[in-house]
Order: C-alpha cells, then structure tokens, then sequence
C-alpha cells in the first residue's frame, strides 16, 4: 500500500472524512491537521470562555499566545471559590494516555462542565492534548481554591441562584 493512503486512513479513522479531505487537499500534515482539530475543539468547546483571561469580555479577539494560561478571576458560589486551571502547565506534567484516562474520570468543582469533558471522543480528547501540547509552555501560576465562607484576594464573580424579589 501507498504510504500516502495509510495516513489518510490513520487520520479518517481518529478524525473522520472532513480531516482526510482537508490533509490531502491542503498536503497539510496528519499531525497538522490533528492540531488543527485540538484547536477547533478548544474554540467551540468553550475551553477559552473561562481558562484565557478576558476571551469573553473581548468577544474571543485574545491573540492565542494568551489561550489557556488560566485566570485569576474567581468563580464563588456554595462550593467556595474556584479558578481556572492553566491548561497549559497542568497538561504539560502528563502523556496523552494519562490526559484521556484523567478526561474521563476528572469531577471538579463548578463551574467546570466536567460531564462535557467526559462526551469527547478519544480522538478529540488526543487532538486537545495535541494542540494545547503545541502552545508555548506557560507556567503562570492561578490562585488556589478558597473554601465555603472564605473571602477570595481576587477579583470574583459570584454564582449562586437569586430568588426573584416579591
């Protein structure tokens, strides 16, 4: 066989038709387009929304050197105070077997959609690996969790349902 077809192959069996399509249309390479993927799979899945400072208050307009070096700004709610982790640093202390195994197992505080996490293929869990694997490393630290009844040193925002005055 034509090594050309085994690595169209390789990618449409971990990233389906579109990937291989795009590989052999673009000469890109399997790896490229792995990244490629990771990247579109941070963007939608909503990774930047809470884990690169201001994406949301800028409307995503944060160059990508700053994605996914975690924040400072606190989520305070009945569970205390968490903060994004900086996805960078916590993923460059494992190999992707250990990113899919703990993706699949992770339970964390609000607001994290750890459940979503959990829906990802392991194909897209490898492609996110990948492509936060090809960023810079960063090791900017973010706070630690603050427990229930503490005051967080950090700006916050507080998430605890309001009842409707009557």
């Amino acid at each position: 066989m034509k090594k050309g077809f085994l690595v169209a192959a390789a990618i449409a069996f971990g990233l389906g038709g579109v990937a291989v399509r795009s590989v052999i249309a673009t000469g890109e390479s399997a790896q490229d387009a792995i990244i490629e993927r990771g990247r579109y799979l941070v963007r939608i899945g909503g990774c930047n929304d809470c884990h690169t400072p201001g994406y949301t208050v800028r409307n995503g307009q944060v160059p990508e050197t700053r994605w996914l070096v975690g924040d400072s700004l606190g989520y305070s709610g009945p569970w205390g105070t968490t903060y994004p982790a900086n996805l960078r640093r916590y993923l460059s202390t494992m190999d992707v077997d250990t990113w899919v195994e703990q993706a699949r197992t992770l339970e964390t505080r609000p607001p994290m959609p750890w459940f979503n996490l959990r829906a990802f293929s392991e194909a897209d869990l490898r492609a996110i690996y990948k492509y936060i694997r090809s960023l810079p490393s960063d090791d900017t630290p973010v706070p630690e969790y603050v427990p229930p009844g503490q005051r967080p040193q950090t700006p916050y925002l507080v998430m605890a349902p309001q009842s409707p005055e009557q």
